[in-house]
């Protein structure tokens, strides 16, 4: 008896391996994927402007990466006792204006070269809301009129607008025709963000995932290197269970985020990179491994025995990095 729905799940011709670049842009969830392949070692960057959640804010951040953009002092904004950029997430945010906008330039500088070796760049979209600064407040704040994040912001501030498929659709076109532009040999894949955007609304959220849905089907079927991966639909209609939902029925659990990963890994990620991934692991959780007694002559042989395993996939995988490995094992933990 089969307790989940089959789902179809088409692969690219060219599947990711570990010596190729990957660039994740988008929602929180674009993370969690991120996240898990950066801790299997491959060459990966994670949104340069922090998370972003709306087609618009997006192909913003993306394009600003092709064109090499550099922000200025007039482009930050004073709120709440923090240097802040309408195009970054708080993580960007500093008491220092010198200081937050280094740190923004060179992640800006770090953007632009790698998206342009990049042979692949996963994008995630969460929701159709764009959040737009009302006039008078865009021209008092010397900021452009949609934001990424709004940083606690007075909500009067702001307009909430559900961009149109054909406004989603503009937008994301004409940075997609860029980013081909400025390196020709990368793949896209989409994504649409399994988290449910509740405090839009219940209705409102579906509304807005089905208009993110239509448009990246739309470009996967115009481009021949933008594919799409099913993300929200393993959650919501193969998972499809408040169970695989964090404690705020909002966020998937561990649970299906690993379900995700291992679909993704299966279906993108080619056969001897999901073989290396294994033994990889196996080191990552031995790294991981809290001895209560470090002293002891089982813990030393531990160390020796993970030390000699990285060692010879250091030489069996020269590409991988084991640095914090080596450092760990060969230094008794």
């Amino acid at each position: 008896m089969n307790f989940i729905l089959d789902i179809n799940i088409p692969s690219p011709a060219k599947k990711i391996n570990y010596q190729q670049p990957i660039m994740f842009v988008g929602s929180c969830f674009t993370e969690h994927i991120g996240n898990s392949l950066q801790e299997l070692k491959f060459d990966t960057l994670q949104n340069p402007n922090g998370i972003l959640f709306d087609p618009l804010s997006v192909a913003d951040s993306l394009v600003s990466y092709v064109q090499h953009k550099h922000y200025r002092e007039e482009d930050l904004i004073y709120l709440n006792e923090l240097w802040q950029s309408w195009k970054h997430h708080s993580v960007f945010s500093n008491i220092n204006r010198e200081v937050g906008l280094r740190i923004i330039n060179e992640s800006q500088d770090r953007a632009h070269l790698f998206l342009k070796k990049a042979k692949w760049l996963v994008i995630t979209l969460g929701s159709s809301f764009s959040y737009r600064l009302v006039k008078e407040n865009a021209a008092a704040l010397n900021g452009g009129s949609a934001v990424a994040n709004c940083h606690r912001a007075p909500a009067q501030w702001f307009n909430k607008h559900m961009m149109a498929i054909e406004e989603i659709n503009s937008v994301l076109d004409n940075c997609i025709h860029q980013l081909f532009h400025f390196n020709r040999e990368l793949e896209i894949i989409f994504t649409v963000s399994p988290v449910r955007h509740i405090r839009d609304g219940v209705i409102e959220n579906n509304r807005s995932k089905a208009r993110l849905i239509e448009v990246v089907h739309h470009l996967s079927n115009k481009f021949d290197k933008i594919h799409y991966f099913p993300a929200y639909e393993l959650v919501i209609d193969v998972l499809r269970d408040y169970r695989f939902y964090d404690i705020d029925m909002v966020h998937p659990n561990y649970q299906a985020t690993e379900f995700v990963l291992e679909k993704f890994a299966q279906y993108f990620i080619d056969e001897s990179s999901n073989a290396i991934m294994q033994e990889v692991k196996k080191i990552r959780i031995a790294r991981k491994h809290k001895a209560f007694q470090p002293d002891t002559k089982a813990h030393q042989q531990f160390l020796e025995q993970h030390l000699e395993k990285v060692r010879q996939l250091k030489t069996k995988f020269p590409f991988l990095n084991f640095e914090d490995e080596l450092k760990y094992f060969s230094q008794g933990g």
